[in-house]
């Protein structure tokens, strides 16, 4: 490279022209400008659209973005300090991510730098046809820096990439598993149907073992633990989620939750759950980002820790997905304890103690971490390839990287499409639903309904005592109704109650609430503690 082209690839702001500066200034503005526009046109479309979980979710990322802000603006502004920090060559030795050679020069082209590993450390310096380089700060001392500036600046690099692919995986597991449960859309038809109606008949008696649901999950095979476990794991690879599992928990929610022949959709319902369960996984937590620190610590040459790690979120995988299948030979199992015979469908009972910790949601808490894992191992291996090329020191193992690529399309692979289909059906067993199971549009008009009833109610308490002031032979019996009033009501008296409730709120009363007020009821008796029939 000759001196006048390193000048020119060096030189500052002070010796640019202006209208370069100008140029690549204006570039990232107006990307800055479109993409901040992009996503403030989409939260807009998902307030129109009363999509609340989705908005959720952006505003997640929005959280996200800025924590990478934060990040990037931390170690741009000092990262000048942390290169002057000096450590003892012989710490700087220690626990390195690639093999050290002796008195060897390693030239990378694209970077620009000369990477020179020796008894003394590592240490960087420009290409030049003179080979003449002035001391570093700490060369000077004998020393060498914690982190250069072309390090912290590769590191600022990875955390935008480990962001940028959380998200990306998340999106489209997100998306693949929702493709793969498209046909639950016609299952739920299906159930509206006369055919279904004659099959699922309440007056028609069968032997449980000799239904469809039974059949599938009752075995002598499923009679010990170890074999149960066993017939699972490989079922959820070939048709994890069959039509009579969907129709039998469908059934199972509808008469616990809601009532016998309702109309409730329950493929919508398990879409609205997706919805808020996505603005929960698309995020990276503070733990989340302490594990990036422990595996970056961990990445030292000869350990092969990232091998073993990429096993992980496949056996995470594997477990949850056998566990979920677990949980519905469980409800079969049940079923014919309590019954022998039954009367039309058969009825699941929807219990916690079938999930790990009695707790449905640490299914998702699990998900969350093989997701983010997964894009580790996908970010990692993009940042190591467009950084330091396919020939460096990190994919000295080709067998090796090999491996990590392929467990991790096929992590994505399985959770896309075997277990995220399980954990949004079988999840819904649990014993109380989720706030999905109310169209939004419905819960915000009760939410403004029960507002204005609170409000009705306030000014009647305050009528009745400036009532009992004026007649105080009257305030005994105004006291006594006014503190019944106040008494828990019974599941009988509910529905009276709020049937009564909307002849009072008169014409502003919404006519969707009119409509769905059984399930506003239904909502309330599950706050109170009471389980609905």
């Amino acid at each position: 490279m000759a001196a006048g082209e390193e000048a020119s690839t060096s030189r500052s702001l002070q010796e640019t022209p202006t209208w370069a500066v100008a140029t690549v200034c204006f570039v990232f503005i107006s990307l800055s400008i479109i993409i901040e526009y992009l996503i403030h046109r989409i939260s807009n479309w998902l307030k129109r659209r009363r999509k609340i979980a989705l908005f959720d979710a952006v505003e997640k990322l929005k959280s996200v973005l800025m924590v990478l802000g934060f990040m990037s603006l931390i170690l741009t502004v000092s990262r000048s300090f942390i290169s002057k920090i000096c450590i003892p060559n012989k710490v700087a030795n220690s626990m390195l991510p690639c093999r050290k050679t002796l008195d060897s020069i390693r030239t990378t082209q694209d970077l620009g730098y000369d990477q020179i590993w020796s008894v003394h450390g590592l240490h960087e310096r420009k290409l030049d046809d003179d080979e003449n380089v002035s001391p570093e700060y700490c060369d000077s001392k004998g020393k060498t820096s914690l982190i250069s500036e072309e390090g912290a600046n590769q590191l600022s690099i990875f955390i935008f990439v480990l962001a940028a692919m959380q998200i990306v995986y998340t999106v489209l597991t997100m998306a693949l598993g929702r493709a793969k449960m498209r046909r639950w859309k016609t299952w739920e038809k299906e159930t509206r149907t006369v055919e279904y109606q004659a099959a699922n008949d309440p007056n028609r008696f069968r032997i449980t073992r000799q239904t469809t649901f039974a059949q599938r999950h009752i075995n002598q095979c499923t009679d010990a633990s170890i074999l149960l476990w066993t017939k699972c794991f490989f079922r959820q690879f070939f048709n994890s989620v069959a039509k009579v599992d969907y129709l039998t928990l469908r059934h199972g929610f509808v008469a616990t939750h809601l009532s016998v022949g309702s109309s409730f959709n329950f493929q919508k319902y398990i879409q609205r759950s997706l919805e808020d369960d996505f603005k929960i996984i698309v995020g990276i937590s503070p733990f989340m980002w302490f594990l990036v620190v422990i595996f970056l610590l961990v990445d030292v040459h000869g350990w092969n820790v990232y091998l073993w790690v990429s096993f992980l979120p496949l056996t995470i995988v594997l477990i949850m997905g056998t566990k979920l299948q677990v949980i519905l030979a469980k409800m079969a199992h049940r079923v014919e304890d309590q019954n022998s015979v039954i009367q039309g469908a058969p009825l699941v009972q929807p219990n916690d103690n079938f999930f790990w910790f009695n707790n449905p949601k640490f299914v998702l808490t699990l998900l969350h971490y093989t997701l983010f894992m997964n894009a580790f191992e996908v970010a990692f291996f993009v940042w190591v390839t467009t950084q330091y090329g396919i020939k460096s020191c990190y994919h000295e193992n080709r067998e090796i990287i090999a491996i990590r690529v392929v467990l991790a399309v096929t992590v994505q692979v399985i959770c896309s499409y075997v277990t995220l289909p399980l954990y949004a059906l079988v999840t819904q067993m649990g014993s109380n639903f989720k706030k999905a199971v109310l169209e939004e549009q419905t819960t915000n008009a009760i939410k403004q309904w029960h507002a204005g009833v609170k409000l009705k109610r306030k000014k009647q308490r305050l009528s009745s005592q400036a009532a009992a002031d004026d007649f105080p032979e009257n305030s005994t019996t105004i006291s006594t109704v006014d503190s019944s009033s106040h008494q828990p009501p019974t599941l009988a008296s509910f529905e009276i109650g709020s049937a009564l409730e909307i002849q009072e709120a008169g014409p502003a009363m919404p006519t969707s609430v009119a409509v769905e007020i059984q399930m506003a009821s239904m909502e309330k008796k599950l706050e109170r503690g009471y389980r609905v029939i």
